[in-house]
């Protein structure tokens, strides 16, 4: 029989004593050492050691109860926050062992809630050196194997060049006013909320049901497990500099995202733009090789869609058979323009990183149809049948249903250097026509520009069209011909009036749609039109139309709005849209979009940057606020490299 150490040698021990000391002496090993083999596997000896080595530093203070927080965090006077974190702990040692990485991780470890990355040291914010405020641009790096960043751990050699975290540092131009720098960090409090709390409720889920405290099941995206928030936010997180939020996102990405396993009915325009988009910036961002991957896997999967007579790709696609259909509702089994004419961005910048040409290839082809149609008084109806290429019904939009393929003719030429001039002509083509048929001034002088359905105005705008502010703006900006001041004119006159649809409302945010009549401008009349859910299309515009002229009045508008977010949408469990704008005390929606984190904040958090975070020139927002580089103008667009003809490769 196999003895336990010197005990076998005690021969004056009786058997029960020595029974009794063997198990006390096995207990103890195991208590020991038996831990640490059954962790799970992700969480091996080297990150115990890590821990280890963590409360080490940490010594008996991490006992000590945390102070209390800002006034702000509302959440901290929940009388079940001790149980929210209890919840999160557990959450983070299931999905997030790398969380222990962190400067507040044994802190979270014995249930004290962290502190806000707002009000703990952060380097991204402090005053920038003085080579960085005079020339208000990211140096380029000595030599191709000298990184931009140490912590580039994921990169394993491909792209070594980084944009460096926490873009919005404080310049020295902005010492004169301390107050945008207090309401940059606000709107980041506000990123933190918001993703914190889905992190603690609905972790790895699409959405957040803040009020209910539980996943949004009825997304767009359905019950499957696609993280949509966090690949929608992480760019946002990245560029606010929020270093342990962004890691948490990544680990989930590259351990737990994936299409393979599902089979799942996905929209093609809502998956390009929010998760081949978001990946592709991150990939334009880091040169981590797992985000370019994860593009190249969805747009993989988008791809049956397009498999149609005309090359004008189904709205909807399943991502295990394959099997590709049109909504039932569009107009006789039609595809919708504003989808399938927003691609473009996307699949272009996947060829051009990926070396295949196939993305780019299938995106040419809905230019070419689109090019060579008829086209009913120079406007784009927003259904086309993919089988016949023929147009359905003759409704027009520059809201719901058409909007961002206007978007896309612009910043596909932007995305170019400027030299795919058949989309720029398209652009010009396309707004001269929405000027003079859809494009009108209320008899109070507010510019709109309505719906057109059976060449009859509806006298109608949406929300949606709030973007088109900054659009004409931008395509005034950029070339200077003969409509370049009309473009600038209606640009802002469209951006006053999404302004004043917010004013006029109780809340001061805006309806999902408003009127011009008799009766009432820019503002709802029907019921299904006042709800309001967190939309980021207004705040777009002030953000471009603030690039472009420097008019303090486009800060003011954006602080406004934070201000009403703050009011009435924010709960202590993240932010939910409004039924009903015109109410002094509406009711919430409880849904947290996650465009929220992707558009609605990062914009507002632009809006009081310095002019060289993400400059206009040398980065295009896709239709989700995305940012993609500009080819020939900005140096991480990491075009992949020509490979040599075989007769030359030695």
């Amino acid at each position: 029989m196999y003895r336990i150490g010197p005990i076998g040698r005690k021969s004056n021990f009786h058997s029960r004593e020595k029974c009794l000391i063997g198990l006390v002496l096995a207990t103890l090993c195991f208590l020991c050492f038996g831990g640490i083999f059954l962790l799970p596997d992700n969480f091996g000896s080297e990150r115990v050691l890590r821990v280890y080595k963590h409360f080490q530093k940490a010594g008996p203070e991490i006992f000590i109860p945390a102070p209390p927080l800002a006034a702000h965090a509302p959440r901290d006077e929940d009388p079940h926050f001790m149980g929210d974190r209890q919840r999160l702990q557990q959450k983070i040692i299931a999905e997030l062992g790398d969380i222990f990485d962190e400067p507040q991780a044994a802190a979270d470890a014995v249930g004290q809630a962290p502190l806000p990355a707002a009000q703990q040291e952060q380097p991204m914010e402090q005053e920038a050196p003085p080579e960085m405020a005079a020339h208000h641009r990211v140096s380029m790096p000595a030599s191709d194997d000298t990184t931009l960043n140490n912590n580039n751990n994921h990169l394993h050699g491909e792209q070594q060049l980084k944009l460096p975290m926490g873009m919005g540092r404080e310049l020295a131009a902005e010492h004169a006013d301390a107050g945008i720098k207090e309401k940059r960090l606000k709107v980041k409090e506000m990123m933190e909320h918001a993703w914190h709390n889905y992190k603690l409720y609905a972790w790895g889920k699409n959405e957040l049901r803040p009020l209910s405290q539980r996943p949004h099941s009825g997304s767009i995206f359905g019950s499957y497990d696609l993280g949509a928030t966090i690949v929608d936010g992480l760019d946002t997180l990245y560029i606010m500099g929020l270093e342990k939020e962004y890691k948490e996102g990544r680990d989930w990405i590259e351990r737990r995202f994936s299409l393979d396993n599902i089979s799942a009915e996905l929209s093609v325009f809502e998956t390009n733009i929010r998760f081949v988009g978001g990946m592709l910036t991150l990939y334009a961002f880091t040169g981590d090789p797992l985000y370019k991957e994860k593009a190249q896997h969805i747009a993989d999967k988008l791809l049956p869609a397009f498999q149609t007579p005309t090359g004008i790709p189904y709205a909807l696609v399943n991502t295990k058979t394959g099997m590709a259909k049109n909504y039932g509702w569009a107009s006789g089994g039609s595809s919708i323009l504003s989808e399938f004419g927003t691609l473009h961005l996307e699949f272009a910048y996947l060829s051009d990183i990926t070396g295949n040409p196939l993305y780019r290839e299938r995106v040419q082809t809905i230019r070419q149809v689109l090019k060579e149609i008829e086209k009913p008084k120079g406007l784009y109806p927003n259904f086309l049948n993919p089988k016949t290429g023929k147009w359905g019904q003759q409704h027009m939009s520059l809201g719901a249903l058409g909007d961002s393929y206007y978007e896309y003719l612009l910043k596909a030429w932007l995305q170019s250097g400027q030299t795919d001039e058949e989309a720029r002509e398209m652009y010009d083509e396309a707004m001269l026509a929405i000027m003079d048929k859809m494009v009108r001034t209320s008899p109070n002088g507010l510019t709109y520009v309505s719906d057109l359905k059976f060449d009859r105005l509806e006298h109608k705008m949406d929300h949606l069209a709030c973007f088109s502010g900054g659009l004409f703006a931008l395509g005034a900006a950029t070339r200077q011909n003969q409509h370049t001041d009309k473009y600038m004119e209606v640009g802002k006159g469209i951006t006053n009036t999404c302004h004043e649809s917010y004013i006029r409302a109780p809340t001061q945010l805006g309806p999902e749609a408003f009127r011009f009549s008799d009766a009432a401008e820019a503002r709802a009349l029907r019921s299904q039109e006042k709800y309001y859910i967190l939309r980021p299309e207004t705040f777009e515009s002030y953000f471009v139309l603030w690039r472009l002229t420097h008019d303090q009045k486009y800060r003011d508008w954006g602080w406004e709005a934070v201000l009403a977010l703050e009011k009435h949408c924010r709960t202590p469990h993240g932010y939910c849209g409004l039924r009903n704008v015109y109410q002094q005390e509406p009711q919430k929606d409880d849904v947290q979009q996650s465009f929220f984190l992707a558009e609605t904040l990062k914009y507002l958090y632009l809006l009081f940057s310095d002019d060289s975070v993400l400059p206009l020139d040398e980065w295009v927002f896709n239709t989700e606020a995305h940012p993609l580089p500009i080819k020939g103008a900005n140096i991480y667009y990491r075009k992949a490299p020509v490979p040599l003809p075989a007769s030359n490769a030695s």
